[in-house]
């Protein structure tokens, strides 16, 4: 069976131009441009399955937002090849945007003086849902989202959180089989949080709904998705599972000890001591020079123990690790 996505060695590279400051280097710059050219994307390639909910991550630059918008249809690629659903975005727009969803957390999508209600039956003429199908989905998605009153307000006075959650609805009430999420919780205080997760994984399950996510929240990718793409200078750095990042990259422990009492001071190779008390010591083990069964024995020798905790610094300080060493 065919992947919904398959991109080949998508490529995209932005011509710019630098000048000096003031009037007379602006007009100089009529004349003559010094030129620069940035490469955003260095030939990516990768799939995705129907029904998957794909984590796209990055820093910021790193040539994510540009993949999201080729893949949405609203940029033209440098070179290479993008199919979704046996379409090419770009080429095929008008026909391709009716099996799509996508949200922007920091570009407006609702009709800024109007309430939200009114954008959600534009999207149901454009879209021609059949009332009683909308009727019954905008109902559903207005009881999970508890956004009864507010989309009735006009768009102006809503909160930033607000505004998000109705996005996501105006993007979802027509069923598309595809979503570009793009920090999705932006602005959202944590309850809201958790409902928007349990909303987006309830699609997923009912309608098969594909979706990929981008976001700096890592707790959001923790939740929501089983498989993630790492980019970062417009390269592909990880494809694969979340659970498999901690084998690849993991290359520290943290652990708490609690003590009985201290008979002589900490040292041992390849620990760094984070925090200290009389009966506590928080020590993080670089596992590329040595183990967690050389510590634990080296506790037990030397030390009266009375507790040991071992845990995995956080999928974000992970990633963050990987940032800093590509």
């Amino acid at each position: 069976m065919q992947p919904m996505i398959v991109v080949k060695d998508l490529k995209k590279i932005y011509k710019t131009y630098e000048r000096e400051p003031g009037l007379i280097n602006a007009i100089k710059s009529l004349f003559h441009r010094k030129y620069e050219y940035k490469e955003a994307l260095k030939g990516i390639s990768f799939e995705v399955e129907e029904g998957e909910i794909l984590g796209f991550i990055g820093p910021n630059g790193a040539g994510k937002s540009t993949a999201i918008k080729a893949l949405s249809g609203v940029l033209f690629p440098t070179s290479g090849e993008v199919n979704v659903m046996n379409f090419i975005p770009w080429k095929d727009r008008v026909k391709y945007v009716k099996h799509i969803g996508v949200v922007f957390g920091q570009k407006e999508q609702l009709w800024w003086d109007l309430p939200a209600i009114d954008t959600f039956y534009l999207h149901k003429d454009l879209y021609e849902i059949e009332e009683k199908e909308f009727e019954k989905r905008l109902k559903n998605m207005v009881k999970i989202l508890q956004i009864e009153d507010v989309m009735k307000t006009p768009v102006r006075d809503l909160s930033l959180g607000e505004r998000m959650k109705c996005k996501i609805l105006a993007a979802l009430i027509h069923n598309p089989k595809l979503v570009f999420l793009d920090e999705p919780s932006i602005g959202l205080d944590m309850v809201a949080k958790e409902r928007l997760v349990d909303f987006i994984k309830d699609v997923n399950k009912k309608y098969h709904t594909t979706f990929i996510v981008t976001t700096h929240d890592m707790q959001d990718i923790e939740r929501l998705c089983k498989r993630i793409i790492i980019i970062n200078h417009g390269e592909i750095i990880y494809e694969g599972f979340l659970e498999h990042i901690k084998d690849k990259y993991l290359k520290k422990k943290l652990i708490d000890v609690k003590f009985e009492s201290q008979k002589s001071d900490f040292n041992l190779k390849g620990c760094k001591i984070l925090n200290k008390t009389k009966y506590e010591i928080k020590i993080e083990l670089n596992l590329e020079k040595n183990s967690i069964r050389n510590l634990v024995d080296y506790l037990l020798t030397n030390f009266e123990i009375v507790d040991i905790t071992v845990q995995d610094p956080t999928i974000e300080e992970i990633i963050k690790t990987i940032y800093q060493n590509v």
